[in-house]
Formats: C-alpha cells, sequence, structure tokens
C-alpha cells in the first residue's frame, strides 16, 4: 500500500513539475540556510567544552574605577597569583599565571626559523586545560629550561623526527634556550586558545625579563593573565566575593583610588559573554548568536510558509481527484495517507537537496565567518532532527489536503461545487504577509547594519594609513635605526621613518601616575600612552592643532608631552601648551595637541592619551613608503636594509590600512551573511509570489477571458490581479516599521559612536519589496492576460 502511495506522489509531482520544483526549491534554500546557521551556532556554543575542566574553570578579572568611570581589565599583576594561592587556596585546586598568547620566533639548532603564537605559563597550565599529550610529559614545565609544543609546530620545525630533547631558541635577542619536553595535540578551533603552537615555562620569562626582575612595585603593571580551577565546593560567585580585596589590599595608596575589585569569569562565559559596561556584564558575542538564530528560524519559517500555502492552494484543484478515489471505493484513511505521504515526501527530497547545497557552500561560509565548521555526518541526534522535522512540516503542510479534503462528499466533489470558503483564502493572505513582514525586516536590518559600518569606516581617524607600514623590531635592528633610515631614503622607497612602542592602530600601555594642576586629588585616572621616536607625528601624518611636534633642536623634548583632544577636554586645560602635568612624578611640559586619533574601537569614545618622546629600544619600525614607489619594490628593499642587520629573525610587516579594517571585521562578517540571508529570504518570497501568482491567474483565466470579450485592456487584467499582491506587501511593510526600528535601535545601543535610524530605509524597502512582487507577479499576469479568450471560454 504504502509503495502505491509512494508511486502516485511521485507522478503527481511530475505532473505538476512548476509546483513541484517551487516547493522543493524554496523548502530546500530555507533549510540550507538554517542548517548552516545551525552549523554556526554549534560551533559558537561549544567553545573551550574540549577541556575537562570547562564548568571549574575560570579567568580572574578586575573592575577598576578610572576617569570617573568603572573599566573592567582582563590583565593583572603577577604577584596577585601567589597571593591567591597563600590565602585563598580554600577555593582553588589551582592557580595559574601565564604570559597571555604572543607571536614569538622558535629557532631549531640547524637554524629553521618560525614564528609562533606561545605562552609563559606556571607548570599547573596543562592540567587545567587538559593538554592532550602525544609525546613526553606535561610535567616538562616544572624545568623552566623545556617547553610543550603542539603537533603541527613539532611537525614544522623537526618534521617526522622525534622532536622530545630538541633545543630551540625562543626570541634569540632574550637569550631563552629549551629543550623539547612534550608536543601535545593541537587546540580546536573552536578556542581561545586555537593556533597556540607552544607553552613554556613562567619561570623562563622571569629570569630572561629584566624589568619583571627589577621592577621596584610588582603590584603597579597589569600586563599578565591568571586563571584558577574551582575545587569541587566553591562556586563562582563565592569565590568571587572572596577574593574581591585580594589586590586592594596590596597596592599602594595611589593605585588603591582605583578601587580595583576582583572576580572570577567562568570559562563557559568567556567566548559569548565578553563585553562589560561598567563593570556590569553586558554580553559579547551572544548578540549574534541570537541574532543568526532568529533570521535562521524566519527564512525556514518563509520557506515552510511557501510550501503550506501552495499546497492548500494546488488542493483545491484536486476535489474532483478525491470524488472520484472515494466513488471507486477509496476510504478516508487511505486518502489521508496519499495526501501526507506527497507533502512529507516533498519535505525529505528538500532536505536532500538542502544537505547538498550545505556541502557545496560550506568552504565560502567557512570563509566568510573564519571558521571550520562541516556537517556532522556521525551525529545521530543531528540527522533525528532533520528527519523529525521533515515529518513535521509534512504533516502541517499536508493537513489541509489530507483532513479537509478528505471529508468532502465525492458527489460534491466530482460535480465541482465544493468551493474553498472566504477563510481559506484569508489564511493564505496571512503567511504571505508573514513571509513579506519578515523580508522587510531583514531588509532594513541589512542597510542599517551596512549604514553603521560605512559611518564607522567614514569616521576621521586622525592620520593616514595610506602606504604605512609597521615592521616589528629586535634589539639589534633598533642600534642601527639612523643608518637605515639614510639608506632607505636614498633609495627613494620611503618619504619617511619613525620608531615607535607599538602599532598605530593600537596602544599597549597606559599610566594612572599623572598629576596636574586642578585635579582632584581623588580622581583615579587611566590615560593611554604612546612612544615614538623623532618623525613619528610627521611619519604616520598625524594633525597638530596647537603647539608643536617634537623637535631634534629642543633637547628639552626628552620630558616633553604632546596630548590627544580627548585628553586635554578630560583635564579641562583651556591653554595647554606650557602647561605642566607630573608623570610619576616627574615634571613633564605640553608642547603640543593633536586631534583624536583612532588606536582602539572604531565605534567607541577615543581615550585620552598623552605622546612621549621615546629614544630607547621600542617595538615597531613605522615607515611611509613613496607613493612614486611599488609596494612590492619598496618592502624589498625594506627587507635587504633589515636583514642586514638581523638576518636571523624572519622578515615581517602590516600595513596599517589592513590592519586598522580588521577593526571592522564581525560587524562585515555580519553585513555579508545579513546581506545573503536575506537576499535568499527574498528569493523564498518570490518563490511563493511566483506559485501563488501562478495558481491565481490559472483559477481566473475564465474571468480574464470574459473581462477581455468585454473591452478590457492587457494593464487593467494585470492590474486586477496584481493589486492584490501589492496591497499585501504594503500591509507587511506597516507591521515590519516597528518592529524593525525595535530589533535595529537595541542592536546600535550597544555602540557608543553610532549611526541614526532614517525614514528613507523604511520607505526604500517597502518600495523595493514592491516592486520586486510587481516583477515576479506580472509574469504569470502578463501571460493570462495576453491569451486568446477563444481558449479558454471554449467549453462555455
Amino acid at each position: 500500500m504504502y509503495k502505491s502511495y509512494l508511486k502516485t506522489a511521485l507522478r503527481n509531482m511530475l505532473r505538476n513539475k512548476l509546483h513541484a520544483f517551487i516547493n522543493i526549491t524554496g523548502l530546500s534554500v530555507g533549510m540550507a540556510v538554517t542548517i548552516t546557521i545551525a552549523l554556526w551556532i554549534i560551533d559558537e556554543m561549544t567553545y573551550e567544552k574540549h577541556f575537562d575542566n570547562y564548568s571549574r574553570v575560570g579567568r580572574v578579572l578586575q573592575n577598576v574605577t578610572n576617569n570617573g568611570e568603572v573599566q573592567t581589565w582582563w590583565s593583572l599583576p603577577w604577584p596577585l597569583a601567589d597571593e591567591l594561592r597563600k590565602n585563598y587556596g580554600t577555593d582553588f585546586s589551582a592557580v595559574v599565571l601565564t604570559s597571555g598568547v604572543n607571536t614569538h620566533l622558535l629557532a631549531t639548532a640547524d637554524e629553521k626559523r618560525l614564528n609562533k603564537r606561545g605562552l609563559f605559563a606556571e607548570p599547573q597550565f596543562s592540567s587545567v586545560f587538559s593538554l592532550k599529550m602525544q609525546a613526553g610529559s606535561a610535567d616538562a614545565l616544572t624545568d623552566q629550561a623545556s617547553v610543550l609544543l603542539s603537533l603541527s609546530t613539532a611537525k614544522a620545525l623537526f618534521g617526522d623526527a622525534d622532536p622530545i630533547g630538541a633545543m630551540l631558541t625562543i626570541d634569540r635577542d632574550q637569550k631563552m634556550t629549551v629543550k623539547v619536553g612534550g608536543v601535545y595535540e593541537d587546540m580546536p578551533s573552536n578556542s581561545e586558545f586555537a593556533n597556540l603552537d607552544f607553552v613554556a615555562a613562567w619561570d623562563l620569562l622571569a629570569s630572561a625579563t629584566s624589568w619583571i626582575r627589577t621592577i621596584g612595585d610588582p603590584w603597579r603593571p597589569n600586563a599578565f593573565d591568571i586563571y584558577v580551577q574551582l575545587n569541587d565546593h566553591a562556586t563562582f560567585e563565592g569565590a568571587s566575593a572572596r577574593i574581591r580585596d585580594a589586590k586592594l589590599k596590596k597596592v599602594n595608596e595611589a593605585l588603591a583610588k582605583k578601587k580595583p575589585a576582583l572576580f572570577i569569569h567562568p570559562m563557559s562565559q568567556w567566548h559569548l559573554y565578553s563585553e562589560f559596561d561598567n563593570g556590569i556584564q553586558t554580553g559579547g558575542r551572544i548578540q549574534y548568536v541570537w541574532l543568526f538564530g532568529i533570521t535562521g528560524a524566519f527564512v525556514l519559517l518563509m520557506a515552510c510558509i511557501n510550501f503550506m500555502n501552495l499546497s492548500t492552494a494546488r488542493s483545491e484543484k484536486r476535489s474532483k481527484e478525491v470524488g472520484i478515489r472515494k466513488a471507486i471505493g477509496s476510504f478516508r484513511g487511505q486518502l489521508i495517507n496519499q495526501f501526507f505521504t506527497e507533502s512529507i515526501l516533498t519535505a525529505f527530497l528538500s532536505l536532500a537537496m538542502a544537505v547538498l547545497l550545505v556541502m557545496i557552500l560550506l568552504p565560502s561560509f567557512n570563509t566568510i565567518t573564519g571558521k571550520a565548521v562541516t556537517l556532522q555526518w556521525l551525529n545521530p541526534l543531528w540527522w533525528g532532527a532533520g528527519i523529525g522535522f521533515c515529518i513535521v512540516i509534512g504533516i502541517i503542510a499536508g493537513s489541509y489536503p489530507a483532513l479537509y479534503l478528505s471529508s468532502i462528499q465525492s458527489v460534491k466533489a466530482i460535480k465541482g461545487v465544493n468551493k474553498a470558503g472566504r477563510s481559506s483564502s484569508l489564511f493564505r493572505k496571512t503567511l504571505v504577509t508573514t513571509q513579506f513582514t519578515i523580508s522587510v525586516v531583514l531588509i532594513i536590518g541589512t542597510t542599517i547594519v551596512y549604514q553603521q559600518i560605512q559611518y564607522a569606516k567614514n569616521r576621521p581617524i586622525g592620520y593616514n594609513t595610506n602606504g604605512l607600514v609597521a615592521v616589528p623590531m629586535v634589539n639589534e635592528v633598533h642600534k642601527h635605526f639612523d643608518a637605515v633610515k639614510d639608506a632607505l631614503e636614498k633609495t627613494g622607497a620611503i618619504v619617511s621613518m619613525a620608531e615607535s612602542a607599538s602599532l598605530t592602530t593600537d596602544q599597549s600601555s597606559s599610566t594612572s601616575q599623572l598629576d596636574w594642576n586642578g585635579k582632584d586629588p581623588d580622581l583615579s585616572v587611566d590615560f593611554a600612552t604612546g612612544g615614538g621616536s623623532y618623525d613619528y607625528g610627521a611619519t604616520v601624518g598625524w594633525e597638530i592643532i596647537m603647539g608643536r611636534d617634537f623637535s631634534r633642536d629642543h633637547p628639552s623634548d626628552s620630558t616633553a608631552l604632546i596630548l590627544n583632544e580627548a585628553a586635554v577636554n578630560y583635564m579641562g586645560l583651556k591653554n595647554p601648551i606650557g602647561e605642566t602635568i607630573r608623570w610619576s612624578g616627574t615634571p613633564c611640559t605640553v608642547i603640543g595637541v593633536i586631534k583624536d586619533i583612532i588606536t582602539r574601537s572604531p565605534y567607541e569614545p577615543v581615550t585620552p592619551t598623552l605622546y612621549y618622546l621615546s629614544t630607547w629600544s621600542d617595538s615597531y619600525w613605522i615607515l611611509r613608503i613613496n607613493p612614486a614607489v611599488s609596494a612590492t619594490d619598496a618592502l624589498a628593499k625594506i627587507e635587504s636594509a633589515y636583514k642586514k642587520y638581523n638576518s636571523e629573525v624572519p622578515f615581517s610587516y602590516q600595513f596599517m590600512d589592513t590592519t586598522y579594517a580588521l577593526k571592522f571585521g564581525d560587524e562585515e562578517r555580519i553585513a555579508t551573511l545579513s546581506t545573503m540571508f536575506t537576499t535568499l529570504a527574498i528569493f523564498i518570497s518570490c518563490l511563493g509570489i511566483f506559485g501563488l501568482s501562478s495558481f491565481t491567474a490559472e483559477q481566473r483565466m475564465k474571468e480574464i477571458g470574459i473581462r477581455k470579450v468585454m473591452g478590457a485592456t492587457v494593464f487593467q487584467l494585470w492590474q486586477l490581479i496584481s493589486v492584490d499582491f501589492v496591497v499585501l506587501v504594503l500591509v507587511s511593510g506597516v507591521i515590519a516599521i516597528p518592529l524593525a526600528y525595535f530589533a535595529m535601535s537595541s542592536w546600535l545601543e550597544h555602540y557608543s559612536y553610532h549611526v541614526g535610524i532614517s525614514w528613507w530605509i523604511f520607505t526604500a524597502a517597502i518600495a523595493g519589496t514592491v516592486i520586486v512582487t510587481i516583477i515576479t507577479v506580472s509574469w504569470h499576469t502578463m501571460l493570462a492576460a495576453a491569451m486568446n479568450p477563444v481558449k479558454t471560454l471554449r467549453a462555455e
């Protein structure tokens, strides 16, 4: 019997190819979007879950009061780790101090050199973070002369040879020589420690870094990370409450004004709940999970609406078939099974096509999102959900023809007197309105996301990124800065060059040791600091609005400062030039004021910043490439000059315009994906309208023929059918406007610097949807209007 149902269903699909194509295509696209988004959400929701101690590990953070607001800092002073172990150990089974992940140069004994990302950590790191050892022992970290390598890094450095016991040098200028004590399995991509290439001992870094050994107050620099693992009886809330003042009790009076309050951020919240505002957790990437989750649900809903709409519309033409079947002896149950088989079969065919679409599109999706998600072929829950969905949507879509049509009397069905009432038409119109409401909301949302990105991109950044290149350097190269600069300027490769303590797109240091005339003695401040050599300002192209730049003609500039506008405004300096600012007790004179430079988020206010003249070893060369020279030629000359004084360290560089563009990465990914999903949503809507317009034109064919005979024009006949769909779109627009406004206003609130929502966006979205609808409907209406009425009325 079921074989008969299946054959009949397939024959019915072949007989109504257009209807079957629209149903399967629309539903498969909706399913493909949902599957892709579900894979992305699963990847986001499973961050760090591969760690054995996932539910017991946390990171210690601190809330500090600076510049009149509570800020959340992720870095801490290193003595705090011992303090937590000694005086708060009842809550923790492990406390681990680390340096944070940074890029370091690894060199083998045979001079193979690679830049790799790694950190320096205390021995318990390997157990807290469940390093899965492939060779050697995780206990090697107890020896400061040992290092653990990831499997991929070991292969890159040593090939197939056994790496255990092999010697390595980390950052040659610091002379850290180690032996390989173990090899661990690479961390998965959905981890904050993805691409962690090596782990070395904390004691090695401490012994090799002079400022760590010699600094007078080790509680002052917040430069390290501290992780804890709770005991079985402890909770994150309880432990956070107990360690709250652990730092406050140790710092000096000046730092105590910041009111540092410690708390533990659980590992389960690192990825999705990493944003804090005024000391309160406000979310993070979880907003993207909700955004894409809702988008996927909406797109799938639209596809299901199409399926149900077209199924109910088409079923009205099958009443005679039902009547004949009942007349020759079919039972109602058999008819119900037949209709359900057809709709469920359509759903399963759509699922198969959706999986094929996902397989084709997944590589591009991974490129856009920066992920490495794959179809979960071996996950029974995944396939169970897919099969269950197909059955549910098939039953829902087939319920009208199965339950209603199977109940009508065969005589009425054969005579054609059993017509669907107004409720059937109203139901379809409601579904179409819902569909287009979702489409308009997605169009408005995508437009506002794009506007927000462009708004931030067009914000003045305070310097010129074109042709600006940063080259990381080491001490050996720093010693020959003047010689390198002269040589490069003579070749014409560059027009200017300077040294800097940090990239122009970032600021790695700050200070709270500031005092100025009129400052509230109880006020805690934290200003960003930027160190650069002579010509730094000229090289980056900052704009001086008051005073002057650093100059070799003024020896006193060694204690001079240049402030940005945000710093001047915060200090309340009406005439800043010549003002004295005491930095850690040293009087410094303000010689200039520059326009604000965006060094952090382009969506947030600029941080008050002071710039100082740095003449000691810095971190980067900053070079302005000569616009008359190709970038390739200029970089080749820069590399040659670099390697002349340090051939051991691989040459690397960053273009500042590219680095600055990375600040828009998350938002641009959202915009790209939103555009893609919105386009597919509109496509699904158009498929549904295309199918319904075909059905409507077919239903009203005789009416159209009579109207043509009575003198109606083609335009009037086109208008007759099209106007109903246009009205539905306009109703959808009215419903969508408040929904979209509320949703996008809430999203924009996450940004201090954001675009306003303009009325024209709503108008354009509705107008665009109307135009697309008219174009979609016109195909069938024009065909029907142009048909010879003799053919449609021949039976009358």
